[in-house]
């Protein structure tokens, strides 16, 4: 499959493993991170590396555990990791979040995680559907794994926005920040970054536009991109 391409690293794709896509890079570019709090991050379900990339990208402190239950993807990224200039920071772990065990904690949890409950095609099986890793044993697993002051983002359909937070908060995830992110101004929500952390608070809500029109990318996700993105002239989506 043909590479993608962004400024600071060059990811391999492979048809075994779900493609680079837009909620991916939204999530990378969207989670709040600082040099300051996010020393040791996990990432649940790393797929082609992107989303560690990018984080490793934004924060150059940051020691990051890529984790996959697929065999394939922990290959892929380790041979994204590898290729980038941050691949001492980077790591890739063939295993399944249900059973990961470790003593450390970790600052930052972030996850782009499968969000079919079921669907009869068997294309991308293991990233889009729950079939290992469902929102119940993601929220189990990032109670079990969080610091006391960590962070846990994620990206999931704006539908199932109010069950999500629910289960976080009856785990004592409250929720922190909320980006509600819509293909264009006029249609409905499409996706939500959550994050959320041990302490309750009144939550920030904000609203994210992808595109202007069908097929141009909006100025606020040329802005938040720009640091990874390689924009052809005229910035058409590639969505």
């Amino acid at each position: 499959m043909k590479p993608f391409v962004f400024r600071q690293f060059v990811l391999q794709q492979h048809t075994a493993v779900f493609r680079v896509g837009t909620d991916g890079v939204l999530l990378g570019a969207l989670c709040g991170i600082t040099e300051q709090a996010q020393k040791n991050i996990l990432e649940v379900g790393t797929g082609t590396g992107l989303i560690s990339l990018m984080i490793a990208q934004r924060c150059l402190s940051a020691n990051i555990l890529a984790i996959d239950i697929n065999p394939e993807a922990v290959i892929l990224a380790t041979e994204n990791f590898g290729n980038s200039s941050f691949t001492n920071r980077l790591q890739a772990m063939n295993t399944d979040f249900k059973t990961f065990k470790t003593e450390q904690k970790f600052d930052l949890i972030i996850s782009n995680p499968p969000y079919f409950e079921s669907n009869p095609s068997e294309k991308d099986a293991l990233a889009r559907q729950q079939r290992e890793l469902t929102f119940t044993d993601l929220i189990g697993g990032v109670t079990e794994n969080l610091s006391t002051r960590g962070l846990f983002s994620v990206i999931i359909p704006y539908a199932s926005v109010t069950e999500f937070i629910d289960h976080c908060q009856a785990n004592r995830l409250f929720l922190q920040r909320k980006i509600v992110i819509f293909g264009r101004k006029e249609s409905e929500a499409k996706r939500a970054v959550l994050e959320f952390g041990f302490t309750a608070t009144e939550p920030v809500t904000e609203h994210f536009i992808i595109e202007e029109a069908p097929r141009v990318y909006s100025e606020q996700y040329l802005a938040t991109t720009k640091d990874f993105h390689v924009f052809k002239t005229g910035a058409t989506s590639d969505r």
